[in-house]
């Protein structure tokens, strides 16, 4: 088994505070221990299920859908994810605009997963989408910095720095194979389209959000 682990941006800092996102990294948490103690009924009454939402009912969980996850490995991966991009996204456009960034591009992946299978009754959730949204954003506004990464194979592990533009593009291209593999398969796993959608929305709509005046960071080193 091979991968990697981001663990930040070791090129710069957030120079304010950057609650919302660990306001969302907290919701996110206590949504995931709702889900233990409710079960398969909690999780089918608030996931996104494609079938229902395009007949008209349960809209509302496009939204909640985005706070809910699969398993234990999901949830860490996810917030550790956010963890490594979020704060310098939200530094650069705002609290306030960050939120409304995060559950845009996180609704804007649970829609695109609807559309392409509207009459699937698989449960849709996960934070993946909105933080792919983050990560789009992160790629196109530092694309130079360079972040700190645990790269490891099998047992072997060692931590290095990787340009944002190569760690993050070569993340949204492993989306892109991984769903040309797995397009036509219902049986449930890895929602690579609400993948793609997100990190589009988040590389497309960035610009628009961020504060220039915000962007004058110090350097931090590594």
């Amino acid at each position: 088994m091979a991968g990697f682990i981001p663990l930040g941006d070791a090129s710069r800092g957030p120079r304010r505070s950057t609650v919302i996102t660990v306001l969302l990294i907290a919701a996110n948490v206590f949504v995931f221990f709702l889900e233990l103690q409710g079960g398969t009924p909690f999780i089918r009454h608030w996931s996104a299920i494609p079938v229902r939402i395009t007949h008209g009912h349960r809209s509302i969980t496009l939204l909640t859908a985005l706070f809910m996850h699969a398993g234990w490995m999901h949830i860490i991966g996810n917030m550790i994810y956010l963890w490594a991009f979020g704060p310098e996204i939200e530094d650069a456009m705002g609290s306030a605009r960050f939120l409304f960034f995060y559950l845009a591009g996180g609704l804007i992946s649970m829609m695109a997963q609807v559309v392409a299978d509207p009459l699937s009754s698989i449960p849709v959730l996960g934070a993946s989408g909105a933080i792919a949204s983050v990560m789009g954003a992160f790629i196109v506004t530092f694309p130079r910095d360079r972040i700190r990464t645990v790269l490891f194979f099998l047992i072997f592990f060692r931590v290095t720095y990787i340009p944002a533009a190569l760690l993050i593009g070569f993340w949204f291209v492993m989306q892109v194979l991984n769903f040309g593999s797995v397009a036509e398969v219902r049986t449930g796993g890895v929602a690579y389209l609400a993948h793609i959608a997100g990190f589009l929305f988040g590389a497309i709509f960035a610009r628009a959000l961020v504060d220039k005046r915000r962007l004058m960071y110090r350097s931090v080193g590594y």
